[in-house]
């Protein structure tokens, strides 16, 4: 499948190297992207084909993820939402904390312009 991908990315990279040379004759265009398409699909074939290492990494590696234990998807659900609510809280304390230390630094002077507090409060209003 990782030689499938990598067909897949070199085929697409082609049909991109096309279209962004579209300046050129369609001679120069077609072999742009099929050099481009044979180096790939060399280095695939190096890669997954001709090197031995490589092949038994691949396998070893496919044996190493079928002995992990994979969440359910329940817990994912779970854990997404925990990640979501948390950052949601994080972000709202921080606003909250942010609006007060403008206002503190807008009542003593440290800075100038409007408050953002009052101005809401004036536009809740009207």
């Amino acid at each position: 499948m990782s030689a499938v991908a990598f067909g897949v990315l070199g085929l697409a990279g082609g049909a991109w190297l096309y279209q962004e040379t579209a300046g050129l004759s369609i001679y120069v265009r077609g072999s742009v992207a099929a050099g481009f398409m044979i180096a790939v699909a060399a280095f695939v074939y190096w890669v997954f084909g001709a090197n031995r290492r490589a092949v038994e990494f691949f396998i070893a590696t496919e044996g190493e993820l079928k002995k992990v234990n994979w969440s359910t998807r329940r817990e994912i659900m779970g854990s997404t939402w925990v990640v979501v609510t948390v950052a949601v809280s994080i972000a709202a304390i921080l606003f909250i904390v942010d609006i007060f230390f403008k206002e503190m630094f807008s009542a003593i002077g440290i800075l100038t312009g409007g408050s953002v507090v009052v101005e809401w409060i004036k536009n809740l209003f009207n």
